[in-house]
């Protein structure tokens, strides 16, 4: 969700802040703004909409060695320009940028700040201007900051800078996601390592309740407490190249066409010397003395997990259940004796995820992360991590993260079948090969993909995506990605459960994309584009070669049956996308949504 940059140094703040928070603009945000300070005081410049508006709004004459910015998505208070961020307190003194969540905000400000006049709807302020009240009652800067952060139920990423304390930033971190990045004569702040990878690519990790003092030639990192901590900074593995689009309009048309590319960095990744598919060995003992794996998730990432359960189960033979992240945390099933969980999320910073991490740690259980990025918070705090290679994912509606996904459980429950002596028919390298080859041919037919969305999407309000076994999984996550970036209502059901109440929803002209892919379902599965075709829908086939009749619109190349999810999720991938744009809809940053769901 929203993103924090800041700069301490020598050079021009301003644009080192807004060059980062471009590199944030996949996170999702309705809002953005920075504050920086020189010696005539703090400018800020904030504004609602885009960070090209922000530019627009910022005085190119304020010239300014230190700053802090902020791109919002709106909790407390609808997107506005008195609503975005930073925030200051009541005097000017004090001056924030916060990501997250205070849950007693309201209690903060009846019990402390009754007499205040609050300039905006948001949680952030109170933060402020209760470090403002300290300072007047007699503490410094960095006491009134810790006395207010011991104060805070929720989540928080903030950034902070004080009139009188001019060359120092502020920073604290709970729940949510803040990095400090070390350089020569120079140190910055960030939510995201990509938002300041143009200038360092060396960054200090920041766990719960930590703070640091950072100037321009230091860092000073501390707990509430006030003991100092020493950690060595890490070194981010980010390309910069790869974050940008080259010639591509958009970076989803970018990330789709990478597919094949990321296959092949995935096989290469869990290869050994000899050739053959290596994963940890204790991350496969752990897999192997489950008794129950749980995987956690949310979003597609949940839909790559239902896809990974069929695997695990049928090639490592170890029984899985897949559940929302959001839901369990509140509402834990009863678990085995000795359980598994799996955590799986792009980012490695879902906030849901990570509540249930922290509470299945509390009980003493093991966790493993499969996550695109190294140094994550789900891959720091869990016993074991699996990463993705898939490059860093910029639009929000993931593809190239959701097929990396599944190409890792792949791998996870072939090299533990391999450690119980499971014998499996096929040789998983081979077969993820030639899973890359035709992700190649689907992506050079992205004509044919645009003429099924102009077929079938151009004014409709509603689609239905149909499937059985595993194609059913794989229509939950084509029926997501139509409805995030195109808004059409969109929903996939299994093909059996049309005539239990679904079906009464089909009209005339009612889109249905059907797949068949899945040999022992395959007649099913056309009984049930039947069933719609009578009732006046029109209905789109993808099928697998050796599976496809005449009636098909598009006939999928043959790949092993078991990683048919890796190439029919192409497919829906390129028709939502041309369907979006078709529709005029900002097919990167769609409404509403966020890239990196760091609140609950």
């Amino acid at each position: 969700m929203c993103g924090i940059t800041g700069y301490i140094g020598m050079n021009d703040a301003k644009e080192v802040l807004l060059k980062g928070l471009e590199k944030l603009e996949y996170r999702g945000y309705d809002s953005a703004g920075i504050a920086v300070r020189n010696e005539d005081g703090i400018h800020i410049f904030k504004e609602k909409g885009r960070i090209a508006d922000l530019r627009a709004e910022v005085d190119r004459d304020v010239v300014a060695s230190v700053g802090i910015g902020h791109t919002r998505w709106a909790t407390h208070g609808v997107p506005s320009k008195s609503n975005a961020h930073p925030h200051q307190s009541t005097s000017g003194r004090f001056t924030i940028v916060h990501n997250g969540v205070i849950e007693n905000y309201s209690l903060l400000k009846q019990e402390f700040l009754n007499d205040i006049a609050f300039e905006s709807d948001t949680d952030t302020e109170v933060i402020v201007q209760l470090i403002e009240k300290f300072s007047r009652d007699g503490l410094d800067a960095e006491a009134a900051f810790i006395k207010t952060l011991k104060l805070l139920i929720g989540s928080y990423a903030i950034a902070m800078l004080d009139t009188e304390t001019p060359d120092t930033i502020f920073v604290a971190k709970n729940k949510s996601p803040l990095l400090v990045g070390v350089g020569d004569d120079f140190n910055v702040v960030a939510s995201d390592a990509m938002a300041m990878i143009q200038v360092t690519d060396s960054f200090v990790e920041l766990m719960d309740k930590e703070i640091v003092i950072v100037k321009k030639d230091s860092i000073v990192l501390k707990n509430l407490q006030g003991t100092i901590i020493n950690r060595k900074p890490y070194v981010a593995e980010i390309d910069a190249s790869d974050i940008e689009k080259g010639t591509y309009p958009h970076y989803m048309l970018k990330e789709i066409d990478e597919q094949p590319l990321v296959m092949r960095k995935i096989i290469q990744a869990y290869q050994d010397k000899q050739g053959n598919l290596e994963v940890a060995a204790d991350i496969t003992a752990a897999v192997r003395e489950a008794d129950r794996i749980y995987i956690v998730a949310c979003g597609t990432s949940y839909h790559a997990g239902l896809v990974g359960k069929q695997f695990i189960e049928t090639m490592a033979k170890v029984p899985v259940e897949v559940h929302v992240a959001s839901e369990f945390v509140y509402n834990m099933p009863l678990l085995s004796e000795k359980p598994l969980f799996i955590f799986i999320s792009q980012s490695g910073e879902t906030a849901d995820s990570r509540a249930v991490l922290v509470k299945i740690k509390e009980m003493g259980y093991k966790a493993l992360t499969i996550t695109n990025v190294p140094g994550s918070t789900l891959s720091r705090e869990a016993d074991y991590t699996l990463l993705l290679h898939a490059g860093p994912e910029i639009a929000v509606a993931s593809t190239k993260a959701y097929t990396a996904q599944i190409a890792v459980l792949a791998i996870l429950a072939n090299v533990t079948a391999q450690s119980k002596a499971i014998k499996l028919n096929f040789d998983l390298i081979q077969e993820l090969g030639i899973v890359a080859n035709a992700m190649e041919v689907l992506c050079d037919s992205k004509e044919e993909f645009e003429k099924i969305a102009s077929q079938y999407l151009p004014f409709t309000r509603n689609c239905f995506f149909i499937g059985r076994s595993l194609d059913y999984f794989v229509c939950l996550e084509g029926a997501l990605k139509l409805k995030e970036i195109s808004y059409i209502q969109a929903e996939g059901f299994a093909g059996g459960e049309l005539k239990h109440g679904t079906i009464a929803l089909i009209e005339e002209g009612t889109p249905v994309i059907a797949l068949a892919t899945q040999e022992n379902v395959n007649w099913s599965i056309r009984g049930n584009v039947k069933e719609v075709a009578a009732r006046g829908a029109n209905p789109c086939i993808i099928s697998m070669n050796g599976l496809d009749t005449d009636e098909d619109r598009f006939v999928l190349p043959e790949v092993h049956e078991l990683l048919t999810p890796l190439i029919s999720v192409v497919p829906l991938q390129l028709i939502a996308y041309y369907a979006s744009i078709h529709r005029g809809c900002d097919v990167d940053k769609p409404r509403n949504l966020a890239k990196s769901v760091t609140v609950e």
